[in-house]
Order: C-alpha cells, then sequence, then structure tokens
C-alpha cells in the first residue's frame, strides 16, 4: 500500500491523533479564494485508500505505524458542511458540525482522515538519518519532505518506512504494553461518534465544488487546481476520465523527477502514478507520467514531459519505454507542439536481452480541459482537432 507522513510539532499532537484514529491537517483561513498550498492539500487528500499506511514527523524522528481505515463509506471527509467555501469560519458557528473538533483552530481544518494501529504506533521514535541509511534507494519522497504537512509516498517507500519501524521496535512488538512502548489508543469510539453523523452527504470529501471557486469561464486558476480535479476524477473511477487516461492503482502528484538537490531546485511530475498486474500485485506492469498547464501549453512543456519520461523510464521501468503512458493536460496547444509532438514525443529503444529488440515509444497523448457542468472535462487532441468544447 501507498504511506503518508504527516509533520506534527509535538508528541502531544501526536497523543491526542493516536488515541482518537483522527488526523486533521491544520490549513490556514483562505481569503475569498484558495491558494495554491490549498488545493495541493486537499489533492493530497482525495487520493487517500483505506488500508495505506501513516507515519508521524516530530522534531526529525519518525513515529508509526498506523492505517486507513474506512468509517462508513470512506476514510477521509470533509469537517464541517460547507467546507469547501473559501472564506474563514466563526468557531462558535460551526463547532456543533464539526466531525473532529480540537480546538477553536478546527475551522481550518478542512479535512480530516480516519486510522488505527497496524500494529501499533511506538512510543521510540526514529531519526531520519537511521530511517534514510536504511534503505537508501528506496526513500525518494523522504528527502524531499521540506515545509509540508504531510507527503504520500509509494509502495516501495512505504515498505522501507515499515520494515525500519519493526525492526527497532521487535521488542516492543513481542511485548507491547500501552503507555510505555506503545501509545494509548482508542480510536473505536470517536470512530463510532463521527459514523454517526455522516448521513449528512455534505461530508464526502467531493472536489468539484472546490473547483468551482476556483474556475473562471472554463479555465482553472492555478495548475495545482487542474492536478486536484483530474486526481479526484480517477480516484472516483469517473469513467469519462479512465476512458481518457487509464485505471490507476496508485496516484500522486509533485513526485520527485531529478537527482537529489535543494529542494526548491528539485524537478517534480505534475502527475504520477502505475498500476500492478492484475492479479499479481506489487508487480508494476504500467507508469502513468503527466504534465499539466492550466492555459496553452508551448514546446517547452512537452520537452519537460519528455524529460520526466526519461527519468521514470530509468528510476522506474529501467529501460522499458514501454510500460509508460504519458500524458500532456492543457487548456489549448500551440501549432509547435502539435507539429513537433511525433519528433519529440518518441524514443528508439533496445529492450531485452536475447533476443534484443527494437522498437519506438511514442505513447504520448495531447489532452485538452475544461471546468463545464460542474466537472473537469477532458478530449484527446489530435492535429487539427481545434474546435474541441465549442458550444
Amino acid at each position: 500500500m501507498a504511506g503518508y507522513i504527516f509533520n506534527l510539532d509535538s508528541l502531544k499532537s501526536l497523543q491526542l491523533y493516536a488515541a482518537n484514529g483522527v488526523y486533521a491537517t491544520k490549513m490556514g483561513a483562505p481569503q475569498g479564494i484558495w491558494k495554491l498550498y490549498h488545493e495541493g492539500t486537499f489533492a493530497d487528500y482525495v487520493t487517500m485508500q483505506p488500508g495505506d499506511n501513516i507515519y508521524f514527523f516530530i522534531q526529525r524522528k519518525i513515529y508509526g505505524i498506523g492505517q486507513l481505515v474506512a468509517v462508513g463509506d470512506d476514510c477521509k471527509y470533509f469537517n464541517f458542511p460547507e467546507a469547501t467555501i473559501p472564506h474563514a469560519f466563526e468557531y462558535e458557528k460551526v463547532k456543533d458540525h464539526l466531525l473532529w473538533n480540537e480546538a477553536d483552530y478546527s475551522t481550518d481544518q478542512r479535512c480530516i482522515c480516519l486510522f488505527e494501529p497496524a500494529p501499533y504506533f511506538f512510543t521510540e521514535g526514529i531519526d531520519m538519518d537511521d530511517v534514510l541509511a536504511s534503505r537508501p534507494q528506496a526513500f525518494r519522497m523522504l528527502r524531499a519532505f521540506w515545509k509540508l504537512s504531510f507527503i504520500k509516498f509509494d509502495d516501495e517507500e512505504n515498505q522501507a518506512f515499515k520494515d525500519v519501524i519493526l525492526k527497532h521496535n521487535q521488542a516492543a512488538l513481542a511485548n507491547p504494553q500501552p503507555g510505555e512502548n506503545i501509545f494509548l489508543t482508542s480510536g473505536q469510539s470517536t470512530h463510532q461518534q463521527i459514523a454517526g453523523n455522516l448521513q449528512n452527504q455534505d461530508y464526502r470529501l467531493n472536489a468539484l465544488p472546490i473547483l468551482a471557486h476556483c474556475s473562471e469561464s472554463g479555465i482553472l486558476g492555478h495548475e495545482m487546481a487542474l492536478e486536484l480535479g483530474l486526481l479526484y476524477q480517477l480516484s472516483q473511477k469517473d469513467v469519462d476520465t479512465v476512458n481518457i487516461f487509464g485505471d490507476w492503482d496508485y496516484l500522486s502528484h509533485q513526485v520527485i523527477a531529478s537527482p537529489f538537490k535543494p529542494v526548491d531546485y528539485m524537478d517534480k511530475m505534475d502527475l504520477f502514478g502505475y498500476s500492478f498486474i492484475p492479479g499479481y500485485r506489487p508487480t508494476r506492469g504500467r507508469y502513468l507520467v503527466g504534465e499539466l498547464k492550466k492555459d496553452t501549453a508551448h514546446l517547452e512543456h512537452l520537452e519537460q514531459l519528455m524529460k520526466y519520461v526519461d527519468w521514470v523510464n530509468a528510476e522506474y521501468a529501467y529501460g522499458d519505454y514501454g510500460m509508460i503512458h504519458a500524458f500532456l493536460v492543457a487548456l489549448d496547444f500551440d501549432d509547435h507542439v502539435l507539429d513537433e509532438k511525433t519528433t519529440i514525443g518518441s524514443r528508439k529503444y533496445t529492450f531485452g536481452m536475447r533476443p534484443a529488440r527494437s522498437t519506438e515509444w511514442k505513447n504520448l497523448k495531447l489532452i485538452k480541459y475544461a471546468f463545464r457542468g460542474g466537472k473537469v472535462v477532458f478530449e484527446e487532441v489530435t492535429h487539427g482537432s481545434r474546435t474541441l468544447f465549442s458550444d
């Protein structure tokens, strides 16, 4: 399964969340519009699935292990019914409708996720350096965990987290003592209380009302909003979206796509995912790579996408370009992109040893988007198809 690591300021916060089986990010009050970091946080929530593991990071140390669980139909919800509206709420007016009432700042905790120990949250944290040293090649996203409330990482990195935490806590596994070597947990009662309020469908985590506040005349205000909409619709198995992009077992965004260097200079893929060979998890059969532009895409954006394709080929597919499905998504495309797609968007490569096979990869699609009818609509663009979404 995938994993998440949440950044906390104190052990007191960890004790609170572990005891109740609830986590909620403080997002900051919006001032009439959703900002990039708001949209990015919503995008991180929408791909959460029951079974994903969670960990907590406090002052260089990592604590775990938990597992997201479904309460009602899902493992994540809006914390109150009007959480999609980008303005500040008064606590006194909202407090009776909060699923998770932590304090007066809970009006800024727009989303919650629900979890249980898996098997325990150990009281002994592990230094970040020890975690990174335990299996250096597996840790990609952890190296970029900087100025973020939380990050998501793939199955391989998640397994590396579990391995090092379990190895360092073998004594606690053999003899767990609540309050001593494992944190006290009693989240079932909190989950039951939350479940009792979920008849109100306004708590369901639906990204589309958020996008309605991020759009004008069919155009989304930020690339991050486009990432949010696409991730949400793929996670919800929206038929029209899946028909264009495919069905994926793992989805994420802003995924590292360059050698390790200062975080501010790292390249990040707007969209990344993979699917397992049906019935043979964890063997991966396909990779998804996407570059998203809210306005017109130019030649430089096509070249950037191909840089990501080469990265995924080297780091994940190990020379097999045939595993990669690439998409450049934009409001429109200039003529240079349409003219050069076949030339720039292809790779000749040799696959296999005995026999070696020479072949050509050209699995790149240009996708035009618009925000119409309360959702993001997509359509593939081919040379000359310039009348998409016409009224």
